[in-house]
């Protein structure tokens, strides 16, 4: 594939009647665009002070891709080698489309700013015969890995954070759940314009009839994301963070939503529910921003405060 061919991007296809041969040569076309050198004028420019590199995770029975950031040392280009540094564990948005790449601007700040380890998923989008549940596996068995072989990756088994958008944002939620329940502490989550609902309630929100012709993330797009997440016989609720049934003594949580979104109410409503479960969260809105907002710093004016505010809440969520 030339760099020419890459740098165009395609056209959006009808999701109300995509096939899955059409949505197989979307989504490769539109990966490809998302890591050309052409997408850098949407998605931002990585910060030169951190390293990015992309690893394979050796998880139960299949290898899973990872894109790794890890800030320089000061000056002389060279990775920090520090082995305590904390762990962010990153999972992109896009859900049927979408890769590690796109988040290279926001993950490689705050790789560098921190300083900390993030590591990215390229996770299992969704297509027939790949519902969410692989997604959000695939989360939590990296995490898993990780912190099975700290010493190896470096990272500080005390200070670790998950951080996720739009789906990645579902996802997070369900591995700060699962740590939870499987005793692992974390120090922080932060869910950017998260999807939480999958079940029938999906597009009850308000905020779904409001901006359901937004650009970034339309009514046609969310449908056939629900169709291909919870095919019939899945349990949505199983799925769907909203609905998990116990949302106490979770990581501390910032919930960051852009108001032009159709799932700005998904944002606010799970907030709402782990404020009454009495696990601490900050509801921070940005008004007129749109879906995907942070991942879109050419065009999103917003994303800078955002992304700033993430680090700042990060920073103080991981210090020793």
């Amino acid at each position: 594939m030339s760099e020419t061919t890459a740098s165009v991007r395609p056209a959006a296809p009808d999701f109300s009647a995509i096939t899955a041969e059409q949505l197989r040569a979307y989504r490769d076309a539109e990966n490809r665009f998302r890591a050309s050198g052409a997408a850098r004028a949407l998605l931002g420019e990585p910060d030169a002070g951190a390293a990015i590199d992309w690893q394979e995770v050796a998880l139960p029975g299949r290898d899973l891709p990872v894109r790794v950031y890890r800030p320089l040392s000061t000056g002389d280009g060279e990775v920090d080698s520090r082995g305590d540094l904390p762990l962010v564990l990153h999972v992109h948005g896009g859900g049927f489309v979408g890769t590690a790449v796109q988040c290279d601007w926001t993950n490689s700040h705050l790789a560098a700013g921190l300083p900390a380890v993030v590591v990215s998923v390229e996770h299992r989008l969704l297509a027939p015969g790949s519902p969410l549940s692989d997604a959000v596996d695939d989360g939590w068995d990296v995490l898993r890995h990780v912190m099975r072989h700290t010493v190896r990756w470096g990272v500080d088994p005390a200070r670790v954070a998950v951080f996720g958008e739009s789906c990645g944002a579902l996802i997070s939620a369900l591995t700060a759940v699962r740590a939870r329940r499987a005793g692992l502490e974390l120090k922080a989550q932060v869910l950017v314009n998260p999807v939480v609902d999958v079940t029938g309630t999906m597009f009850d929100h308000p905020s779904v009839t409001e901006h359901a012709d937004s650009p970034t993330l339309t009514l046609p797009q969310l449908r056939f994301f629900q169709r291909l997440a919870v095919p019939p016989g899945t349990d949505a609720g199983a799925v769907s963070p909203l609905y998990t049934d116990d949302l106490s003594g979770l990581a501390p949580a910032l919930v960051v939503v852009p108001t032009r979104d159709a799932v700005a109410d998904h944002g606010r409503r799970y907030a709402e529910r782990l404020r009454q479960a009495g696990t601490p969260v900050r509801l921070s809105e940005y008004p007129g921003a749109k879906h995907a907002f942070l991942t879109l710093p050419g065009v999103e004016p917003q994303a800078g405060a955002a992304r700033a505010e993430i680090l700042a809440f990060l920073r103080a969520a991981l210090a020793k």
